[in-house]
């Protein structure tokens, strides 16, 4: 006997029933739409009418108001749209989009009209503000008023508030910090509704592919609802993503109105420094990519292949017979949300670890391949009781050029070096200013952020701190912000504010520190070797020391660290790039040999006249003789430990990487007899 979950139109409530069959169950509403007259009559009679709401912004957000807007758009939908829906999430190009629209003049004006009185009261109110003097003192109002009108704007223009929450360049402070914390408030769409589109995308009925299927969502979102199931052809748990009827349609109309208000506002204003349709182009873009959900099942099997090494970080795996253009039928895998701290604490799970592993994970994609999930907020991440990180809804994914995957190192790099010229120079490569735009006077405004905030260091700094006070600098220069890097900022932000809500302590970027460490030791390009020689170089060439331990301190702490990796550094050391931290190298070793061998003669002195006075007038203790005598003792029992053959395990120094010291020495000393002979 099998069982079957299906949907029974004709009941109304709850949407569904578990009935036993031992044939193959009734083909149920197969080609039924959300609009025909007997859902429409089901529907009608299974659900009183609501109370009227006092407030007529908030109708959108009921369900019933859900359900006209879906009918609403069904009724005017045209068969063209959907392709070019597609094909726009891969090229955009607004021009076709506004020509697919011409047919529908009327829903577009009313669409129109509701978006200008809403937007034009606002931006009365801040036209006031600026006549009156009072735009400091109103600022956060008005962002929390525009967080408001964005919200009953519908799910499009909350989509645009999330990704203004992350661009310092276009938004002041309080309006990022009060976007940050919008969310979607749309309510779950009707189950009979999904089932249909379900039916309609895989051409076929409920039962022929799920043998159970969930009464209600388990998720919801402004572009879809996740239900959980048993896939019939496996009997596997799937998760199976619906995408919200006439979404598409809704998106599509006001995509082309907000790129029309742009072009108005680009002609009229100057207080933004770049134009804004360019940008409406790219989120457009993006937002249509979202609307694909075959695209997202290929982005999140690209994100499995290429971090599938990656310890403790899973993807789930895609159904692909039970996969369309609105169904995502995805490996079910049972976790808890890093938010839900008492379901953590129960399953003997640690917030801190687990956003550790997403860190590293996020700097990986970044700066590894450059493709990265672009949308890590809270519900797109799982722990498991196994200890993996789980990542979710792969529909917004970016990538970071080459170039500016160097040029983030460097720009690290040239910050912890306070090289503020330099860090100015750095915005050419990362592509945040013309070439055209002189960038030195931007110099002394980086030098009072930096010099008040690393009053300590780099690691100790909160990382949303840095976004803040940057965010200060960037507005008020002709910035332009790649749209990569505001997705990273928002990646990692999101992942700080996680580990901050359990640990009041947390440093974000102490935490990136070791995989930074690991990359500019071991990682063999050109342009990290000469951020690595930035590093451990001060500005008339001799070695700092107390850096390049530092980094090998770090790195060891990576989570892949592999101390074989190091033979990289050391062959690039005794080539010819490798010269210029060669050179003071040998010098140092040299001082470390004559600092350990004057201490030597020092306690044979004093174990023989039992007089330290006249051991240090003999061999006197020069300046930096005492700072350097440690390090040369432990260089001393490194070497002695790899000249062992079989040296017990327990003698291996746990702080700092032996194999590294022995490449560095071993290195220098072979240079540094090179130049004797000579």
């Amino acid at each position: 006997m099998h069982q079957y979950v299906f949907y029974q139109p004709c009941l109304g409530c709850q949407h569904r029933a578990l009935t036993s069959h031992a044939t193959r169950p009734p083909r149920l509403h197969s080609r039924l739409s959300a609009s025909s007259p007997q859902t429409q009559a089901a529907l009608r009679t299974a659900a009183p009418r609501p109370k009227k709401d006092k407030s007529p912004g908030d109708w959108f957000f009921t369900q019933r108001g859900q359900q006209d807007w879906v009918n609403a758009m069904e009724i005017k939908q045209n068969t063209d749209i959907p392709e070019l829906l597609r094909e726009l999430g891969i090229k955009y190009d607004p021009d076709r989009l506004a020509e697919a629209l011409k047919s529908r003049r009327g829903q577009v004006r009313s669409r129109a009209v509701q978006i200008t009185a809403t937007v034009g009261a606002f931006v009365a109110r801040i036209l006031k503000d600026y006549a009156t003097g009072s735009v400091q003192a109103n600022m956060r109002k008005r962002a929390v008023q525009l967080r408001e009108l964005l919200t009953k704007l519908g799910p499009s223009f909350v989509k645009v508030g999330q990704a203004l929450s992350s661009r310092p360049d276009l938004l002041p402070k309080p309006y990022l910090e009060v976007l940050s914390d919008l969310q979607d408030r749309l309510q779950p769409f009707p189950t009979d509704q999904a089932m249909a589109v379900i039916e309609e995308e895989l051409q076929a009925s409920i039962g022929d592919v799920f043998s159970q299927l969930s009464a209600q969502p388990v998720a919801a979102a402004s572009l879809g609802q996740v239900y959980k199931g048993i896939l019939r052809s496996t009997g596997e748990s799937v998760a199976v993503k619906v995408q919200r009827p006439g979404i598409g349609d809704h998106i599509a109309v006001d995509m082309l109105l907000l790129r029309r208000l742009m072009a108005v506002i680009d002609k009229n204003q100057t207080i933004i420094s770049q134009p804004l349709v360019p940008l409406v182009d790219e989120f457009a873009m993006r937002l249509f990519g979202e609307l694909d959900y075959i695209q997202e099942g290929h982005s999140c099997e690209k994100f499995a292949k290429l971090y599938a090494h990656v310890p403790r970080i899973r993807a789930p795996g895609i159904h692909w017979s039970a996969t369309a253009s609105k169904v995502l039928c995805m490996e079910w895998i049972d976790g808890v949300k890093l938010t839900d701290k008492p379901k953590m604490d129960a399953a003997g799970l640690d917030i801190i670890d687990f956003v550790d592993i997403g860190i590293e994970c996020t700097l990986r994609q970044l700066l590894e391949h450059g493709y990265f999930h672009a949308d890590p907020h809270p519900g797109n991440l799982l722990a498991t009781t196994s200890g993996d990180l789980v990542y979710l809804d792969f529909g917004m994914m970016s990538e970071a050029p080459q170039g500016a995957r160097y040029a983030i190192i460097a720009h690290v790099v040239h910050l912890v070096n306070r090289d503020y010229q330099a860090m100015c120079r750095d915005y050419y490569k990362l592509e945040f200013m013309d070439p055209s735009v002189d960038t030195s006077p931007i110099a002394p405004a980086l030098a009072e952020f930096f010099d008040d905030a690393l009053g300590a260091s780099v690691s100790q700094l909160n990382f949303r701190a840095i976004v803040d006070g940057l965010g200060n600098v960037l507005f008020q220069y002709p910035f332009r912000v790649p749209a990569y890097y505001a997705l990273i900022l928002r990646s990692l932000t999101v992942l700080e504010g996680l580990a901050l809500s359990a640990d009041r302590e947390y440093k974000l970027l102490g935490r990136a520190y070791p995989y930074m460490a690991r990359r500019l030791l071991t990682d063999p390009a050109p342009q990290l070797r000469a951020s690595f020689e930035e590093l451990v170089l001060d500005e008339g060439g001799g070695l700092r020391w107390n850096r390049l331990e530092n980094l090998m301190e770090e790195s060891s702490k990576s989570v892949d660290y592999n101390p074989s990796q190091l033979w990289l550094l050391a062959d690039w050391l005794v080539g010819e790039s490798g010269r210029a931290v060669r050179k003071p190298l040998c010098h140092e070793l040299v001082r470390l040999l004559d600092t350990l061998v004057a201490d030597d003669v020092r306690r044979n002195i004093v174990q023989r006249t039992g007089n330290q006075w006249w051991a240090e007038r003999l061999v006197p203790i020069l300046p930096g003789d005492r700072e350097m005598l440690p390090r040369a003792r432990m260089l001393q029992n490194t070497l002695r430990q790899q000249l062992d053959t079989s040296p017990p395990q327990s003698q291996v120094s746990p702080v700092i990487c032996t194999h590294v010291l022995s490449c560095l020495v071993f290195c220098a000393v072979r240079d540094f007899g090179m130049c004797a002979s000579n």
